[in-house]
């Protein structure tokens, strides 16, 4: 959520940055300024009556000392006839406050000045590219193919057991499912993240405070019955995990890794885009979570992106690595740097990754905070990324390694998987 301060003393600067994010309610600036300025009046007035009750309360004890009852008398009506004009003072300011956190939390983070201007993904720019597409042999298929032919996914299965997009993995393709989370958590954890293994399901509270409420609930499964979400990402309990928390500046930075299913509706996804392992209901994903100091948050987003693009190159797969533009970044982000694998079987780009630099955006939801060397709490600066989303890792896997006479397995996965050959 965007600070009011930052709205109050750079209003023509936010409106051009939301204007970059193709944002079209922009008009919400001007009315949160004006309700800001209410709930200030208002806040002017009650405290002012309380200020008068509290003299005047205090002369009533004076009064009534001196013997002087009809004056404490007549005092003590003034108190009444204060204390019935703050009830509604009090209401209208509950009803101004809960207003402005209303049209605050349909403000989208602001971009970043690196975020290049476009409203489609063909705005996006490309950073760099890695890796050398594979020439496959005559008769290759793609991966929904492959994995019935070595009995690896059984998506008519998943169909029968809940329905599209649930796919069920089973002999060595659930293995080298196990194999791909075990190496992608240990890469991780060597890098210095810490392991964590969260709930699957979250409080609204948790789901506010990434940003999923109030922007994405439509795109979560949601349990009615004790008002909890399934998480779409393990962001959203990871990051959740020092909400209201005041940390030391020398605590930082806070790195975090996890596996977990995740849980994503993606209403109104058909066609050939979501065929196979394309486009999922649920999938399984390692992530890593930063929480850093704000002047070195765009330093660790440049090493996050490192970090997940050696992961890509250790396992032999064509990528590159996009830049995206302010009509295709997600609501919470400053700026995104998206990873694509390159499906050789499909001849199309697969998104694998997303690593995002939120700059105070979900602190200031969460309050998650350090003191300073001079004692003063700040806002921290929280990152994350998917390191990695595995259907289209493992799609990409299938497709540029099929051969004559099997799958060949990169190297790095061999010893995890316990075998070079599907």
């Amino acid at each position: 959520m965007l600070q009011l301060a930052i709205l109050r003393n750079n209003t023509d600067l936010v409106k051009e940055r939301l204007a970059i994010k193709n944002f079209k309610e922009i008009n919400l600036v001007d009315e949160i300024i004006a309700l800001d300025d209410e709930r200030k009046k208002l806040t002017f007035q009650f405290d002012e009556t309380k200020a008068k009750i509290n003299a005047a309360s205090k002369e009533i004890g004076m009064l009534m000392g001196k013997g002087q009852k009809e004056e404490a008398e007549a005092k003590k009506k003034e108190v009444e006839s204060f204390k019935t004009n703050l009830d509604p003072i009090q209401k209208k300011l509950d009803e101004v406050e809960k207003q402005l956190n209303d049209l605050l939390v349909r403000l989208p983070n602001l971009p970043s000045e690196k975020v290049p201007k476009g409203k489609t993904p063909e705005d996006n720019e490309v950073v760099r590219t890695g890796g050398t597409k594979p020439q496959l042999h005559k008769g290759a298929v793609p991966h929904w193919d492959l994995a019935k032919k070595y009995d690896l996914i059984d998506f008519e299965l998943g169909n029968k057991i809940t329905g599209s997009g649930f796919p069920v993995y089973k002999n060595k393709g659930a293995k080298l499912q196990r194999a791909l989370i075990q190496y992608f958590l240990e890469y991780n954890t060597k890098a210095g993240y810490i392991e964590y293994m969260p709930p699957l399901m979250v409080n609204e509270a948790t789901a506010y405070g990434t940003g999923q409420l109030p922007d994405k609930e439509g795109q979560m499964y949601h349990v009615t019955a004790d008002e909890f979400y399934l998480i779409p990402t393990a962001e959203v309990p990871v990051t959740n995990i020092y909400r209201d928390v005041i940390l030391k500046e020398a605590d930082l930075p806070i790195k975090m890794t996890a596996y977990t299913p995740c849980f994503r509706r993606e209403a109104g996804s058909y066609g050939k885009d979501v065929r196979g392992l394309n486009r999922l209901h649920q999938f399984d994903k390692v992530e890593v979570v930063q929480l850093v100091h704000p002047e070195k948050s765009y330093d660790a987003l440049e090493d996050m992106v490192s970090h997940v693009e050696r992961l890509v190159q250790s396992l032999e797969l064509p990528y590159r690595i996009l830049r995206l533009c302010g009509g295709d970044m997600g609501f919470t982000s400053a700026l995104t740097y998206d990873f694509e694998v390159f499906s050789a079987a499909q001849d199309k780009w697969l998104e694998v990754s997303s690593v995002s630099n939120f700059e105070s955006f979900q602190t200031n939801r969460m309050k998650i905070r350090f003191k300073d060397e001079k004692g003063k709490a700040q806002l921290a600066h929280s990152l994350n990324g998917s390191s990695l989303a595995l259907p289209r890792i493992l799609a990409c896997l299938l497709e540029n390694n099929q051969t004559e006479n099997g799958i060949q397995l990169p190297v790095v996965l061999q010893g995890y998987f316990g075998s070079e050959v599907i």
